[in-house]
């Protein structure tokens, strides 16, 4: 069980400064005529309620006293003008109020939809190290709870607000203009329903910014829970499982017992105290009229009357429900601006940087041999350099020469993860990396696809730093097979061309065939067409491995990444796999890393890594001939962790 909460009623807390000032900037920046056009609607409904209960009067001290000394025959006409007076107000109020409703429909989810693709526009700019950083069901908390919760503060929080702050100034001026004494005691009546009511809101309010942190971490782990739920049963860990769910659970169970407990106080405690205020008034008012007391009014000197009476106890119940529905709205603004900060916070994550201004183009070579852009598909690329500083234009072939120089990096400044590392991978070269979980091995391919970027030392490709390069144009030239496999809901075909968007059935198919995929496909219920879902759930691992192996095909890269594309296939698997990777490397520069040194035996250069050192180099031969680390791994006498 938790441990005791500490007293949170009247407890503050803040929101990131200049929330609500943005979020109301951007609304009105696409929708304010709109909103307008609702406030002007509020502004009629509020003033309609009002005014009809303002007629309350006329209708008792004009029609229904003198009724009693004249007849009914004699006052039925003016019953009948205040009686259909009083419905036409209604009726204006109600039509305002459902045009309120139309547009405020529209503008909500108009907003969230545009707001929706800001984020996910941001989400494709953010850099590789935000998602290292950041827990998925987090980010998908974002996107669903946040944005419900701002839901209810555009279509709910805000008009309610709105409505109830005009009705409130609108009933004060009416009994001010009717009674100073009686507004002097409505004014103290509410002033203690405010305070009192205000602090259940606050302590609601700050438990409902805690459910929705606890929401978004109980669906983060049942998110993590879902796609490993086949280790979970392997290694029996379902108790263990069930007992970390039930303390997220029992969290988030604690967190909104608080705030809807204190939420659902502040009900019937306001209501009660409006009843109280209520009661006061008629007492109040009753004395004053049996007395004659002098009644002081912005009119000036007039006597008091059952209609004024009548009509301020009316006000009084209408502005304790009022006061009553801005409490019950604290909570629930307080969590939509809880969700716009946190969508705040991802839109304003810095975007992946790139002052890269090579670009990778379609090329030919001209008479003379030189190389010359194109817009036609020639199968021929080229780095086209603009240099400033002589205001020329150069264009670099693209062959797949990579080298590294005296790299160091570090993820944070706590650990750091390469040292001093050089390296060269001529044009069609196979490059292996090797050492243990941790050394460094796909860190050194991050860096060649610039998913983070080095301090120090450089990394050319083809003689040129890769910082000059465009990022898109860099990852264009590159291709990867990672160990782990994902694959989008689509068909097979769709999967395919996800490595070239432009590429036909027939270069599809040939990508397949390349990657020794196609005869598997061919024999699936629908062919190419199949549909696959959850991750190609339906696909055995190789099966799967081997369309990622054709994505990277179709892509065509001169230089090819391939992270463990194998360690989790068997033997069997691996050997055709193995032959659709073979055919994917000819005549390109490959970095490869693998645990099983049997499939880097006829690598150009082998590296050895341990703790962000090369510590050995060589081909497979040279290194054996040594008789060091990889010779121990290689023999069996160490083994790979």
């Amino acid at each position: 069980m938790p441990g005791p909460r500490k007293n949170l009623v009247g407890q503050k807390f803040v929101f990131k400064k200049g929330t609500l000032q943005r979020f109301i900037k951007d609304i009105f920046k696409q929708y304010g005529l709109r909103l307008i056009i609702v406030f002007i609607c509020i502004a009629v409904s509020s003033l309609a309620s009002i005014t009809a209960t303002v007629f309350m009067r006329k209708l008792i001290d004009d029609v229904v006293f003198p009724g009693l000394d004249l007849g009914l025959s004699a006052v039925q006409k003016d019953l009948v003008n205040v009686i259909i007076t009083m419905a036409g107000l209604y009726l204006c109020g109600l039509l305002a109020s459902f045009l309120q409703g139309r547009i405020m429909a529209v503008v909500t989810q108009g907003f969230l939809r545009d707001l929706r693709d800001r984020m996910f526009e941001k989400m494709q700019k953010l850099p590789i190290k935000y998602f290292d950083t950041h827990h998925r069901g987090t980010i998908m908390s974002t996107y669903t709870n946040d944005t419900d919760a701002m839901r209810q503060l555009i279509s709910n929080s805000i008009p309610n607000l709105a409505q109830s702050i005009l009705s409130i100034v609108s009933m004060a001026f009416m009994m001010l203009y009717y009674s100073f004494w009686l507004s002097l005691v409505t004014a103290i009546g509410i002033f203690l329903l405010l305070k009192i009511g205000m602090k259940f809101a606050m302590a609601s309010s700050k438990y409902m910014v805690e459910r929705q942190k606890s929401l978004a971490k109980e669906e983060g782990y049942i998110e993590e829970m879902l796609q490993g739920q086949k280790v979970v049963k392997v290694f029996n860990h379902e108790e263990e499982a069930k007992k970390k769910f039930d303390e997220l659970n029992l969290k988030l169970c604690s967190d909104s017992t608080i705030a809807n407990s204190a939420s659902n106080c502040i009900g019937p405690v306001t209501n009660n105290l409006g009843h109280i205020i209520y009661v006061i008034i008629a007492a109040v008012g009753g004395i004053m009229v049996v007395t004659n007391v002098t009644n002081i009014c912005l009119a000036g000197v007039e006597p008091i009357t059952i209609g004024i009476i009548v009509s301020f106890m009316s006000m009084v119940r209408q502005m304790s429900q009022v006061f009553q529905q801005i409490s019950n709205q604290i909570a629930a603004v307080s969590m939509g601006l809880a969700g716009v900060s946190r969508i705040y916070e991802l839109i304003d994550e810095e975007p992946e940087k790139d002052e890269g201004y090579v670009h990778l183009v379609n090329a030919k070579r001209d008479e003379n041999g030189n190389l010359t852009e194109t817009k036609e598909h020639t199968g021929l690329w080229a780095w086209k350099h603009y240099h400033q500083a002589d205001d020329t234009t150069t264009y670099v072939e693209l062959k797949g020469d990579i080298q590294m120089e005296n790299v160091d990096f570090a993820y944070n400044e706590d650990k750091q993860i390469l040292f001093d590392i050089s390296l060269y991978a001529k044009p069609g070269q196979k490059i292996a990396f090797v050492g243990a979980t941790g050394a460094g091995k796909t860190t050194i391919t991050n860096l060649i696809n610039r998913f983070y970027d080095i301090p120090d030392g450089k990394i050319r490709y083809d003689g040129i730093n890769i910082n000059k390069i465009a990022k898109p144009d860099l990852r264009k030239s590159l291709g990867i097979v990672l160990q782990d496999v994902n694959l989008f809901t689509g068909t097979v075909m769709d999967n395919i061309r996800y490595g070239r968007l432009d590429a036909t059935d027939e270069e599809c198919i040939a990508a397949a065939k390349l990657a020794n995929a196609d005869d598997f496909i061919s024999r699936l219920p629908n062919g190419y067409k199949t549909m696959l879902t959850g991750n190609g759930s339906q696909l055995s691992q190789g099966q799967r491995q081997l369309i990622s192996i054709a994505r990277a095909a179709i892509a065509d890269p001169p230089v090819m990444i391939l992270d463990e594309a194998t360690s989790s296939i068997d033997t069997r698997t691996e050997s055709l796999v193995q032959k659709g990777m073979d055919n994917l490397m000819k005549g390109r520069t490959v970095f490869v890393i693998a645990h099983r040194l049997s499939t880097v035996r006829n690598s150009n250069a082998i590296m050895v890594l341990d703790h962000g050192h090369i510590i050995e180099r060589g081909t497979h031969e040279q290194l054996i001939e040594q008789k060091g680390t990889y010779y121990q791994l290689y023999t069996g006498a160490f083994e790979l962790e």
